[in-house]
């Protein structure tokens, strides 16, 4: 039989009852207090706890050019190098990661890439020459193939390294300072190459997405343990009233060639913006492939989300959103598609901080196999001043073989006390009811299968803005 896990988690905050104040703490003599000002000791600096955590830091400085880099770049560096020393490699253990194993990566030989500019030329690869676009190549950005045709005056799309000084400026405000972040965004802040941004000025409304493409050309074997690493990072800048279409696609090499692709994408939206996501991600089936997606979203902003995930051996997103404002918007749908001894996961964080805020979360996923799983960990959290908020959380799962897993995590953490929100989850096989109807109207069992399994992923797949 399948095997499932449904944790429903709510958590509903009320006004505590006044207690009595606690009695005072007796106070030291003075000949006690002079004595602990004499051995006062400096606070204890991170201990690098993990030995593993630290060769990988070391390999991933190693890696990185000796020129000088513009001073956001190197204060991400600096910020994730401090926070990557002090964290240890995440176990079974850890809440996020108790259904997620993490050991394909680190039994493996992880050598960060490297590639010159000569190399990245040198490369035949080309996103879609329709829509203005940005291509890395295992974390570096191939500016030789930039198509910045029909974009509107203002707009910068590509490296900080050849931003404006303005947009450097207004850049900076926000590189470093996002503090909800794990181990795997501060190995991706330390060993990213390059930063490509895009900048989307004041009133500013693009019609055409924008295309970004990520190829992972270096892989190794099974027998090599071989896991080269990537670390492409992305900045999205949408001030007041702007509007951008993003569409972000990995792809790897064919086969089942080993790498390691751990990217970030970043969104900052002004007031009154909208961003349009759409996020497909088809790697190796034998690579390991760790995203995250954090958005910060101010007063009446939209930021909506659909995901198609098939690729991986080992697959997840983070993805956060901060709602920085009343009457802000936020939708997320996701598909995750597991058809051999695969993990799909998502772990999802909503955060609601002011009132009538807005979201509607659907993910739904398929287990297609013995040795298949899937992960879902959605977090949506409504403080005190978040009054009136909407919100609401469906995930749905198909198990098509026996012994599939799926470990599915609602959870609401609700302090305000006027909101409407709500939870959902359902697992199961495909229903008879729904087959026996195909099957009374001359429709043979696979086909009628077939038509169901579809049905069930293209709910999200049709919610891409360009199919």
């Amino acid at each position: 039989m399948s095997v499932l896990s449904f944790t429903p988690h709510l958590q509903v905050h009320v006004n505590p009852i006044l207690s009595p104040k606690p009695k005072p703490k007796p106070k030291l003599n003075k000949l006690r207090i002079s004595s602990l000002q004499t051995f006062v000791t400096p606070p204890p600096q991170p201990s690098f706890s993990d030995p593993f955590v630290l060769q990988l830091a070391d390999s991933l400085e190693d890696s990185l050019p000796s020129s000088s880099q513009p001073l956001p770049l190197q204060r991400l560096r600096d910020l994730s190098s401090q926070t990557l020393l002090s964290t240890p490699w995440p176990s079974r253990k850890d809440e996020p990661f108790r259904f997620t194993d993490t050991s394909l990566i680190k039994s493996s030989l992880i050598e960060p890439v490297s590639h010159s500019a000569q190399f990245l030329d040198s490369l035949d690869v080309s996103g879609d020459t329709q829509f203005p676009n940005l291509i890395f190549v295992d974390g570096f950005l191939k500016e030789s193939v930039l198509n910045l045709s029909n974009l509107p005056d203002g707009v910068y799309l590509g490296s900080l390294l050849r931003a404006s000084d303005r947009i450097m400026e207004r850049v900076s405000k926000f590189i470093g300072d996002f503090k909800w972040g794990d181990l795997f965004w501060s190995i991706n802040g330390m060993g990213a190459p390059d930063l490509g941004v895009i900048y989307v000025p004041a009133g500013c409304k693009i019609e055409i997405p924008i295309y970004l493409k990520y190829f992972s050309v270096e892989g190794g074997n099974e027998e090599s343990k071989k896991l080269p690493i990537s670390n492409p990072r992305v900045f999205v800048l949408v001030e007041e009233g702007g509007e951008v279409g993003i569409v972000e696609e990995f792809e790897g090499k064919e086969g089942n060639a080993c790498y390691w692709a751990n990217s970030v994408l970043e969104v900052v939206i002004g007031g009154g913006g909208k961003v349009r996501h759409s996020y497909v991600q088809s790697q190796s089936l034998r690579a390991a492939h760790i995203k995250w997606t954090a958005v910060r979203q101010e007063s009446s902003s939209t930021y909506e989300l659909v995901e198609v995930s098939t690729g991986g051996k080992l697959s997840r997103h983070n993805v956060h959103v901060q709602q920085l404002g009343p009457e802000t918007v936020t939708e997320l749908s996701t598909f995750h598609l597991s058809v051999t001894e695969q993990t799909q996961d998502l772990h999802s964080s909503l955060v609601f901080d002011h009132p009538r805020g807005y979201s509607r979360q659907l993910h739904k996923c398929i287990v297609a196999h013995p040795q298949g799983q899937a992960v879902f960990d959605g977090n949506v959290k409504v403080n005190r001043y978040a009054q009136q908020t909407d919100a609401g959380q469906l995930t749905r799962s198909l198990l098509l073989e026996p012994r599939a897993t799926v470990n599915v995590k609602p959870n609401l953490q609700i302090i305000a006390d006027d909101v409407k929100c709500s939870h959902g989850a359902a697992i199961s096989d495909l229903e008879e009811s729904q087959l026996f109807y195909f099957q009374a109207r001359g429709i043979d069992l696979k086909t009628a299968r077939k038509a169901l399994v579809f049905s069930f992923g293209a709910e999200v797949i049709g919610r891409f803005p360009m199919r």
